[in-house]
């Protein structure tokens, strides 16, 4: 390896975009969301790859729950209120959808409002 590719190499980590805590909440739940739609509209077939996502939406919203828990969260009291409760909603209700004795709509509701809210705002955070 030469000095030149060496530089190359060095800098060009440079220009890779930078994320902010909004757009990387935002990725991580539009993700899972795309995940939970697409195995749900495999039907049965899908339910194993549902499965599998719906665990990984109830591991986010329970680190969203401890975050917003956290008395050096910055957030208004109100958001974190109604943050934890959707966390809350989001593992009991995920039991229904696991359970086969609920839809998992709610779920993909949820996450969609939690994405426009994470975009609305830009990136504040």
């Amino acid at each position: 390896m030469n000095a030149l590719s060496q530089a190359h190499r060095a800098y060009s980590a440079a220009s890779t975009p930078t994320r902010t805590t909004r757009g990387t909440e935002y990725e991580a739940v539009a993700r899972i969301t795309t995940r939970m739609k697409s195995s749900h509209e495999m039907g049965p077939a899908g339910f194993t790859s549902l499965a599998e996502a719906l665990h990984d939406n109830r591991k986010l919203w329970n680190i969203f729950a401890i975050d917003v828990a956290d008395p050096g969260n910055s957030l208004p009291k109100d958001l974190k209120a109604r943050l934890f409760y959707l966390a809350e909603f989001t593992n009991h209700h995920t039991s229904k959808v696991l359970a086969r004795q609920a839809s998992v709509e709610p779920l993909l509701e949820v996450n969609t409002a939690i994405m426009r809210g994470l975009r609305s705002r830009g990136s504040q955070r």
